[in-house]
């Protein structure tokens, strides 16, 4: 390494080397910048600084502005990834050195051109504000990102409480009417009395089943499998039916186009409409039969549940968490919803929902 006499001599030699110092002093703070930098970045500025006020006297004047332009990349880089009351005082070390050079040069009566230290201050701002843009980006993207993850916990919670209310409430309300009904029955028919017991006993298991499953699936950590139960859709239907009538209630199911796979969320938003608006029918009609009527469209989903009980207004849609959740359960799928009496008596229950181009294919 060391090929000349003097080489030490010759590295440090401060004036008029052209081959050895100016690089020396460049390496020297490149190095220390860069070891400050992620750590002390205020610490990496002043060194650069340093550096540049200590080249000043060399014969290779660029060797200055490259040491500089080194001061500037880091006070971007602060502004950047450091709040401003570290990235404000960095910018503001390069220029007090600016202003420090100037009036120096003025004390001396030096003719120096003022442009140089001009320029080089516009480059100290335009590199804290292009750090300055990258910082507030990031912080930008960060809360759209929380605001998000809040939106997305709040539709899961609402999603959540309509799952519970749909499969709870029509639970209990199968259970409340054949209660009703064995407490009627239970000294003159015995036979009717257990089956009323019976129907209960499966409601109530079927129940606790489907909570315990979906406690399941809450409590499931997020890198574990989800659960491969069935969702419920229109497929369930004659199940629906099966429990309505055990509870007295006839549902007559008319299906009207082609029969075809939907979408999940369209099948069990349509499932959960159905299901809500016979658990209404079964506890405040007042009725013993309801239609629903099905239809399969080319690019929609219809679905609409009749009565002709006496119920009127909230008495026949519920208590009104009932119809609220349906109208959510349809607007999220951006479709269409109603539910009100009918003029000549009864109460009607109508969801249209849209199924994407993608779902037909």
């Amino acid at each position: 390494m060391l090929q000349r006499p003097d080489e030490l001599s010759h590295l440090v030699q401060y004036d008029g080397n052209i081959e050895d110092a100016p690089l020396l002093a460049t390496a020297i703070v490149t190095t220390l910048g860069a070891l400050l930098l992620f750590r002390a970045p205020l610490a990496a500025v002043a060194v650069a600084l340093v550096g540049t006020v200590f080249s000043i006297g060399m014969a290779v004047r660029e060797t200055t502005f490259v040491l500089f332009l080194l001061a500037d990349a880091a006070v971007g880089y602060t502004a950047a990834t450091r709040s401003r009351r570290l990235s404000v005082p960095a910018a503001g070390l390069c220029l007090a050195t600016l202003a420090g050079y100037s009036v120096w040069q003025l004390a001396r009566g030096t003719f120096f051109n003022a442009s140089a230290p001009a320029g080089l201050a516009s480059t100290v701002a335009i590199a804290w504000l292009i750090g300055n843009t990258i910082r507030q980006d990031r912080a930008h993207t960060e809360t759209v990102r929380a605001q998000a993850t809040r939106q997305a916990i709040t539709a899961e919670r609402l999603r959540i409480a309509r799952e519970l209310h749909d499969m709870v409430a029509h639970a209990i309300g199968i259970i409340t009417i054949q209660a009703g009904v064995g407490s009627r029955v239970m000294d003159t028919q015995p036979a009717e009395t257990r089956k009323a017991l019976e129907a209960i006993e499966a409601t109530g298991r079927e129940t606790l089943a489907g909570l315990r499953r979906m406690l399941g699936a809450l409590r499931k950590g997020e890198e574990e499998p989800a659960p491969l139960d069935p969702v419920p859709g229109l497929a369930a239907l004659g199940h629906l039916v099966g429990r309505s009538a055990s509870a007295g209630v006839r549902v007559d199911v008319r299906r009207r186009g082609e029969r075809r796979e939907l979408p999940p969320d369209v099948d069990l938003a349509a499932f959960r409409i159905v299901q809500e608006a016979v658990t209404n029918v079964v506890r405040h009609s007042g009725t013993r039969e309801c239609t629903v009527t099905v239809d399969y469209g080319r690019s929609e989903l219809a679905v609409d549940v009749v009565d002709r009980g006496h119920g009127r207004g909230a008495a026949a849609g519920g208590s009104g968490y009932g119809i609220v959740g349906m109208r959510e359960r349809v607007g999220l799928l951006h479709g269409e919803f109603s539910a009100g009496p009918l003029p000549d008596g009864g109460f009607r229950v109508a969801a249209l929902f849209p199924i994407p181009v993608e779902a037909e294919r």
